[in-house]
């Protein structure tokens, strides 16, 4: 690119957030000559309301290109070009009219981002915005001003599909999980059997695939073949289960997830370019989740 990198600009007090841009060739290109990056906070699962996004692009037409990028891999609202000479003021609007605090950049805490959680999924086993809320508000210092060698990413995803693909993109790595067993409507399980209800969720209703075949389309996909039909009624050897969340996509109204939810840790997770994307390794099992004492682990 014709781009210069560097975290050379910033507002004061703070060291992350700007992401300096410098065109190489300001002579033929003066109106991108500067074209700095902010990166604004963004809230837990990403749930603005109309006003706070109407005032954001106020301000941002205000003080920069008007262009965004909504969200970066990372998180972040991402404002796409502005001068170093508006930097300032830009900051100053942002945190005392929107009461909207700029993100992490560089190598330091990234803006921890989680999925939508209790707050729209059945599926979640544990409070996602809480936790993501919490430990941004603890963790302020590490992400406005970079200490480390390298970026260090939370992400936390409410249960085993993973919707921020925290196992591919965090440092830490927080999915919810249970340890009993997975819960069984055995009416519910006859329901899709009998075309009573559509698999999915009707996700793939766009065309007619067939009659519900729950041996091929749920017994046989299980990675560890832990479930099988005694009679009419399923069975899941849950001490082989490894979470999927396969059956319980494909039958909502038949399987939950248990009730001893919490958590399991991951670290590690990385996608060089060169080396191709690296998933994270789990370290701690399971763990339960409790904001009763703002999420601190008694040992």
């Amino acid at each position: 690119t014709h781009w210069k990198h560097g975290g050379i600009v910033g507002v004061f007090g703070y060291g992350g957030g700007i992401v300096g841009r410098y065109s190489d060739m300001p002579d033929r290109f003066p109106g991108v000559a500067h074209f700095h990056t902010v990166r604004l906070n963004q809230p837990s699962s990403k749930f603005y309301s109309t006003e706070k996004l109407r005032a954001i692009c106020d301000l941002w037409e205000k003080y920069g290109s008007g262009m965004t990028n909504m969200h970066g891999s990372t998180g972040d609202m991402v404002l796409l070009g502005t001068t170093t000479e508006h930097l300032e003021p830009l900051f100053y609007e942002l945190t005392h009219d929107l009461k909207q605090d700029l993100g992490g950049s560089g190598s330091n805490l990234r803006t921890p981002s989680c999925c939508l959680g209790k707050a729209r999924c059945e599926w979640s086993c544990y409070d996602t915005q809480a936790i993501c809320h919490s430990l941004t508000m603890h963790y302020q210092d590490e992400i406005h001003r970079p200490a480390f060698p390298y970026k260090f990413k939370f992400k936390f995803s409410g249960c085993p599909n993973d919707c921020v693909a925290s196992i591919a993109r965090s440092a830490l790595s927080v999915i919810g999980t249970w340890r009993d067993d997975i819960q069984i409507n055995q009416a519910g399980v006859q329901g899709y059997i009998k075309g009573e209800y559509k698999s999915n969720g009707g996700a793939h209703a766009d065309r007619d695939w067939g009659a519900f075949d729950i041996d091929k389309e749920v017994l046989a996909l299980c990675p560890t073949q832990c479930m099988r039909m005694k009679g009419d009624e399923l069975e899941i050897n849950d001490a082989e289960c490894t979470r999927c969340m396969h059956c319980i996509n494909v039958m909502p109204r038949a399987l939950k997830p248990g009730k001893d939810q919490g958590a399991t840790l991951l670290v590690g997770a990385k996608a060089p370019i060169l080396d191709g994307a690296q998933f994270a390794t789990m370290i701690v099992p399971f763990i339960k989740v409790d904001q009763s004492d703002d999420f601190q682990v008694d040992h």
